[in-house]
């Protein structure tokens, strides 16, 4: 079984109809989510794009699901999806009283399989310790001239007040005018997984958990993360559930402190690229790094998996 380092994914999704990332909204307009990227030419393009937050969210949320089946450690604030995590448990904030910072860096993968691998900020009793994420996202960024954003029309329709656009007390309990958006499109994906700093002490440089413990929490997010692209969560899916309809890509990992590659599909050649880097790593790295395409859906979730089960987490100068 190979002991895995890092774990890389450059991919390239197509995503039609779907509204999981808004601004707010301006008057009865809900406003999209848009960013200028520069393409290899130098050109400016203002793009529609998912911020790296929600496919975070997305993430824990699915993370935390497996956690709870497996019966992998979670911090009360965890239990119920506090959104202050660990700094919501006042048995931790007793655990760190008089400790040092070293000292709480190990408590935190102890008390929290999910703070452990999603990272927190301590801010109980006047401290200030962080960790990590072992996880990196970055925006899904909609491709130049393959991504467009529309504007419907929705009326909240009132069959008693019809022709009303609100109840006379101000209540807006009558027929409402609003205007929300539906994106589709193809955008790029980058993901990196730090596989061996599951359960690591970040300053201390030590484990704070057994190997067991550390391999269970792997598969949980290993599982999490490729659930986190076939089933991506967010904004109104309650009626603009979006359409996934492709992913296509590379997967790279590595067996040493080499980083597996990525390279952003915002780059028409990055499959190429990502082969190319890889093949000229292994030069110099003997031969660490490995290079798994992906030409579908359902591609991906065979190829995660195949990574998965025959993997483990690499540890820290190992």
């Amino acid at each position: 079984m190979k002991k895995l380092f890092s774990i890389s994914i450059s991919g390239l999704a197509t995503l039609n109809l779907h509204s999981l990332n808004n601004e707010g909204s301006e008057g009865n307009h809900i406003q999209t989510r848009m960013v200028d990227i520069v393409d290899k030419d130098g050109r400016l393009h203002p793009v529609n794009a998912i911020s790296g937050d929600m496919f975070k969210h997305i993430f824990v949320e699915h993370f935390h699901a497996l956690a709870l089946r497996g019966g992998l450690k979670l911090c009360a604030g965890c239990q119920t999806m506090n959104a202050n995590r660990l700094n919501a448990d006042k048995g931790f904030e007793a655990a760190i009283k008089d400790k040092s910072n070293a000292e709480i860096a190990d408590l935190i993968p102890q008390w929290c399989a999910l703070d452990d691998v999603a990272g927190i900020l301590i801010t109980q009793g006047n401290r200030s310790v962080g960790r990590k994420s072992v996880l990196e996202l970055g925006w899904v960024t909609g491709i130049p001239d393959k991504v467009k954003t529309d504007s419907f029309f929705h009326v909240k329709y009132d069959q008693q007040g019809r022709g009303k656009t609100g109840s006379d007390d101000g209540s807006n309990t009558g027929q409402a005018i609003f205007h929300r958006p539906a994106s589709s499109g193809q955008y790029a994906v980058v993901a990196h997984l730090e596989a061996y700093r599951i359960g690591l002490n970040d300053i201390s440089q030590a484990y704070a958990i057994d190997e067991g413990e550390r391999e269970r929490r792997y598969r949980a997010v290993m599982q999490a993360l490729a659930f986190t692209f076939l089933e991506p969560n967010g904004a109104m899916r309650a009626t603009q559930n979006p359409h996934l309809t492709d992913f296509q890509g590379v997967i790279t990992t590595s067996t040493s402190s080499v980083p597996a590659p990525t390279v952003s599909p915002l780059n028409p050649e990055f499959r190429e690229q990502v082969e190319g880097i890889t093949q000229n790593l292994n030069l110099f790295a003997e031969n660490t790094l490995e290079l798994h395409n992906f030409g579908s859906l359902s591609e991906f979730a065979q190829r995660m998996a195949d990574v998965t089960l025959r993997s483990s987490p690499g540890k820290f100068g190992g």
